[in-house]
This record gives C-alpha cells, sequence and structure tokens, in this order.
C-alpha cells in the first residue's frame, strides 16, 4: 500500500469512528431534536402572526364600522341642525309677519280713532259756530230778552240733536 492509500484508510476509519461516535452519542437525535424546535418556533411565530394578522383585519373591520357610524351620526347632526334652522327661520318670519300685522292693526285703529276724534272736532266747531252765528243774527232781529229765550231754547235742541 501506498501513502496515500494508507491515509485514505486511516481517513475513513476516523470517519467512521467518529460517525459511531456520533451516533452513539445521540448527535443525530439532537440535530432532529434542534431542527424540530427550530420548526415549532417558526410554526408558532407563523401562527401568532396569522393570529395577529386576523386581530388586526378584525379591528380594521370594527374602525371601519365605527368611521361610517361616526359619518351617519355626523351627517344626521348636519340634517338635524339644517332643520332646526330652516324651522327658527320660519319661526321668526311667522313671528316678523306677526309683529307687522299687529302694528299694522294698530296703526290702523290711532288713524281710526285719529278720526273721529277730527270728526267730532269738526262737529263741535261747527255747532260752535252755528250756535254763534244763529245767536248774532238772532240778536240783532230779536229783543235781548226773548233773544236769550230763543237761544236757550235753540242750544238745548242742537245738544239733544248732537247727542
Amino acid at each position: 500500500m501506498d501513502a496515500t492509500s494508507l491515509a485514505t484508510l486511516w481517513a475513513t476509519v476516523a470517519l467512521v469512528i467518529f460517525l459511531a461516535i456520533a451516533v452513539y452519542v445521540k448527535v443525530p437525535k439532537l440535530i432532529a431534536k434542534a431542527l424540530d424546535a427550530r420548526a415549532d418556533k417558526i410554526s408558532n411565530e407563523l401562527e401568532e402572526a396569522r393570529r395577529l394578522r386576523e386581530e388586526a383585519q378584525q379591528l380594521l373591520g370594527q374602525y371601519q364600522r365605527k368611521r361610517k357610524e361616526a359619518e351617519q351620526e355626523a351627517a344626521d347632526i348636519i340634517a338635524a341642525a339644517k332643520r332646526e334652522a330652516d324651522m327658527l327661520a320660519a319661526e321668526a318670519h311667522k313671528k316678523t309677519e306677526d309683529y307687522v300685522a299687529r302694528r299694522t292693526a294698530l296703526a290702523e285703529q290711532k288713524i281710526g280713532q285719529a278720526e273721529r276724534e277730527a270728526i267730532g272736532e269738526v262737529r263741535a266747531s261747527a255747532v260752535d259756530i252755528a250756535v254763534e252765528a244763529a245767536r248774532t243774527l238772532l240778536a240783532a232781529k230779536i229783543d235781548a230778552k226773548a233773544g236769550a229765550d230763543l237761544f236757550q231754547a235753540s242750544l238745548q235742541d242742537v245738544k239733544s240733536r248732537l247727542n
């Protein structure tokens, strides 16, 4: 045997002994156990990632529903505020119309009262002027005693007709 084949033989024997010792010490089991532990760890991490993803999807769905609910609530609030503003505007318009109608009626009453007072004053002035004219005419035509009696009778007649 030459030196290279002898070295190859001893390398092969050493390798076989090393593998026998490795099998005896259960290195393949340790390696398999380590690989199984690593696979379990990766599987657990994948399971945790899937669970977290599902949880995130649920939270996203909840937040989307809450956002839609909040948008709907905001739309409802805006609609209610618009209805209330329209109602207040209509009420203010009606109150303004009522106020104008009351003021117009009050002004018409005051005008009517002023017209009645003016007519009453004109009548009273007319009566006073007529009485004075009659007295002057009668005084010129009738003597003092007869004029006073006639004046009193005429005055009573005019007063009774006016009232």
